[in-house]
C-alpha cells in the first residue's frame, strides 16, 4: 500500500474575478481575469509588548490589528475594454465627488485540469494605483499594467478536503 505523498501546486496557474456589482461588467471583458503577478494576498498581526508588572522576566506579546499590505495585480497592457482598467482609471483619476466604488476580487489557484484548488476572498478592495509601463525603446518586452488595491479584509477559502479543516481550527481557537 503507497501512502499518498502532497506536493504543493504550483504557482503560475490562478485567475481574479470580480464577485461584486462589477461582475457582469468584468465577465463582459475576456482580458480582465488573467495576470502575470498577483501579489499582496498577506496579512500581519501586529503585536503589542507588555512588561509583567515586579516581575522583570516577563514580557507579554498581546494580538493587536492585523493589517493587510495592497493586492497587486500585473498584466499585459490592455487595450481593449476592460471594467478593472475604467474602474482603476475612474478611481484613481477620481476627483472624489461620487463615492468609491468597493468590490469583493476573488483570487483562485488552478489546478492542472483549471479547477479551483483554493481560492482568497479580498473584500472590499478599490483602486488606489494604476500603472502603465515602462515605455523602452531599447528592449523587446511586453508593455505591462500594474493595478493596486487597497482592501479591508482577505479570508482564504480551502476547496475539497481542506475545508473540513476549517471548522476542527475554529473548534480548537473557540474553545480554549
Amino acid at each position: 500500500m503507497g501512502v499518498d505523498v502532497y506536493c504543493p501546486p504550483p504557482g503560475f496557474s490562478f485567475s481574479v474575478s470580480v464577485a461584486g456589482s462589477g461582475a457582469s461588467l468584468q465577465s463582459a471583458s475576456a482580458v480582465d481575469g488573467s495576470f502575470q503577478e498577483v501579489s499582496g494576498l498577506d496579512a500581519t498581526v501586529e503585536t503589542e509588548t507588555v512588561t509583567e508588572g515586579g516581575e522583570n522576566r516577563f514580557v507579554h506579546r498581546l494580538p493587536g490589528v492585523t493589517r493587510y499590505p495592497n493586492l497587486v495585480l500585473r498584466r499585459g497592457y490592455v487595450t481593449q475594454p476592460s471594467f478593472l482598467s475604467e474602474w482603476a482609471a475612474q478611481t484613481v483619476g477620481s476627483t472624489l465627488n461620487q463615492a468609491i466604488l468597493t468590490q469583493t476580487l476573488v483570487v483562485m489557484l488552478l489546478g492542472a485540469d483549471r479547477a479551483p484548488l483554493v481560492a482568497w476572498n479580498v473584500a472590499q478592495a478599490w483602486p488606489v494605483r494604476w500603472v502603465t509601463g515602462p515605455f523602452d525603446s531599447m528592449k523587446n518586452e511586453y508593455l505591462t499594467e500594474v493595478l493596486e488595491f487597497s482592501y479591508a479584509y482577505v479570508t482564504r477559502m480551502p476547496k475539497n478536503e481542506a475545508a473540513s479543516m476549517v471548522g476542527r481550527v475554529s473548534s480548537l481557537i473557540g474553545g480554549r
